[in-house]
């Protein structure tokens, strides 16, 4: 029997240097004032295993903001320290369980079929929109055409109250009342 999933999940996707760290570190923090049980990983998607520069410094902050799990996984390797030819985004997910969160926030990924908030830096960054799956709201740096704001729930980045407070509600439990 495979282990399901007890905590819901949100990927956090967007290219480089887009604010995907600083917005997980928001949310982190957002729902620990909620007094949930935070996972994080991050994805180290420049092949090859994670080394001592941003990654460590990014799944640092996750940790500093307060999750309660926090790793980061590339080239097989998951800096939690532990050794696997094959660390799927799934396999992590049932890993962390054993931690028992109430929600997992996922920095990259960019192709896993979780719900996902997409980080927009500027217009050539639209080709994610149609690449990706299962996208709940888009955050934008920059203005966005119409026809893009009516295809999802769209913020601009500094409205960090609105889309905080959309995105915990998303990852609320179902049964439950919404955590805001």
């Amino acid at each position: 029997m495979a282990l399901v999933a007890s905590c819901n999940v949100l990927q956090v996707v967007g290219f480089q240097n887009s604010g995907k760290t600083t917005l997980v570190e928001k949310l982190i923090k957002r729902a620990k004032q909620f007094n949930l049980c935070v996972g994080s990983i991050k994805h180290h998607g420049h092949g090859g295993p994670p080394d001592s520069s941003s990654e460590l410094k990014d799944s640092h902050r996750h940790q500093q903001a307060g999750a309660d799990v926090a790793g980061v996984e590339g080239g097989g390797i998951l800096q939690l320290t532990a050794d696997s030819k094959d660390w799927s985004l799934k396999k992590l997910i049932d890993f962390y369980q054993f931690f028992s969160p109430d929600v997992i926030f996922v920095e990259g990924y960019k192709k896993e079929s979780y719900p996902k908030a997409v980080l927009i830096r500027s217009e050539e960054d639209l080709v994610l929109l149609s690449s990706l799956t299962n996208i709940i709201c888009v955050i934008s740096h920059v203005p966005l055409k119409k026809e893009v704001q009516r295809a999802y729930p769209m913020f601009h980045l500094q409205e960090d109250e609105l889309y905080l407070n959309f995105l915990l509600k998303e990852v609320g439990e179902e049964d439950e009342p919404a955590l805001i």
